[in-house]
């Protein structure tokens, strides 16, 4: 009975001792899987790291083999330039030498021209002069001699502007355009109107859809003729009554350097005198000597172009009268100004001369000055002053 009680007593004890063991078992069994994973991570990361600085020292050699081609190829591109060099320099000493003999058989050549060409191409010139006579109206038989006196008429606006009057036979009225970028023209009755003090009251504003830029701009036969703001050489023919734009052109070669040095915001001018409209610029191509272009008003179209040996370097303004460009030059400082370049367009014997005609008892610059053909003088604006000078002409020898 007593050993009975004694198994009943051990059997839980035994029961709790084989749980633990259980248990302990299974935490080993745990540990254990754990040790082997860390295991492999740490084989794999001691790969990665391996592999890293296996890639490492594969660009590092990479860079090496990269930076000493582009070395080498930098070294061929100079080898490369220096015999294309070579070999431009040889090849211009061969064009020389091939010039050189071509002259020397040209000179010792016998050359025939036949006749009925030469007399082919003096008629087509005799044709042109008379085409180009009978277009500029050549009954212009006097030249520019003196200018003889001035009168500022009013001083108002800035440093930069226009004021013209139509040279049409019956136009009176004056236009004032102030500044070198702007869209508004005031028109005067007269003359006397716009020297009276409150002339800006009485002046009509004529507002242009388009602005203009420079001061290089003309009215003709009732039209404004002006070069657009923000175009490199569009030139607006603008209707001043019906307010509204008639026309416009594209003048070739022009706008893309100033017309004159002194006067850098004008690329284009225009003018007006016997013959018509005229528009004068200059152009790289020519060194910057002046080119005349005449203009037909009516189709908006080029009618003929002469390149000048006139320069546009110290150049403040220029203007035409009969058929003759007049360039007017100053110092950059502002002085004297003198007219010192006249070429006439009909006249190729004599088509440059340098008068070194002065304006007189007047220090300064001008913006602009324009020939009236109707009035003989001209309508400068000079440092904000709009100015008349008088002319004295005689007959062409």
């Amino acid at each position: 009975m007593v050993a009975l009680q004694v198994h009943f007593l051990l059997i839980p004890s035994l029961m709790s001792i084989m749980g633990a063991a259980q248990y302990m078992m299974q935490d080993a069994a745990l540990l254990s899987y754990i040790d082997q994973r860390f295991l492999s991570l740490e084989k794999r990361l001691e790969k990665c790291n391996q592999d890293m600085l296996e890639y490492v020292d594969e660009f590092r050699e990479f860079s090496r083999m990269v930076l000493s081609r582009l070395a080498g190829l930098n070294t061929g591109k100079a080898e490369v330039k220096r015999e294309v060099e070579n070999l431009l320099t040889r090849i211009e000493h061969a064009q020389r030498d091939i010039d050189y003999f071509g002259s020397v058989t040209d000179s010792n050549a016998c050359v025939e021209v036949h006749e009925d060409l030469l007399k082919q191409q003096l008629l087509e010139e005799a044709e042109e002069k008379k085409r180009l006579k009978v277009m500029l109206n050549a009954s212009c038989d006097h030249v520019l001699a003196g200018i003889r006196s001035l009168k500022v008429v009013k001083k108002t606006g800035g440093k930069h502007g226009s004021w013209m009057k139509d040279p049409g036979k019956k136009h009176t009225k004056i236009y004032l355009l102030s500044g070198s970028v702007n869209n508004m023209v005031l028109e005067f009755a007269n003359i006397m109107s716009f020297m009276e003090n409150n002339q800006t009251l009485k002046a009509r504003r004529v507002p242009l859809p388009l602005p203009w830029e420079g001061t290089g701009h003309v009215i003709y036969q009732g039209f404004l003729f002006y070069h657009r703001h923000g175009s490199l050489n569009e030139i607006i023919k603008f209707n001043i009554q019906r307010r509204n734009v008639a026309d416009q052109m594209l003048l070739p070669g022009a706008g893309r350097i100033p017309a004159y040095q002194l006067s850098p915001q004008t690329k284009i001018d225009l003018a007006v005198d016997e013959q018509g409209l005229w528009a004068l610029h200059a152009e790289p191509e020519t060194g910057g000597n002046i080119v005349i272009t005449k203009i037909n008003p009516m189709a908006m179209a080029v009618e003929h172009s002469w390149d000048t040996p006139c320069s546009s370097k110290d150049a403040e303004a220029a203007f035409m009268a009969c058929n003759a460009l007049h360039v007017v030059y100053n110092s950059p400082s502002g002085g004297s100004s003198r007219i010192q370049c006249v070429y006439d367009v009909l006249d190729a014997l004599n088509a440059y001369t340098n008068p070194g005609l002065h304006f007189p008892k007047r220090q300064g610059s001008h913006s602009t000055i324009h020939y009236n053909p109707k009035e003989k003088q001209l309508f400068a604006w000079g440092d904000g002053s709009q100015i008349i000078y008088k002319l004295h002409t005689k007959q062409k020898v």
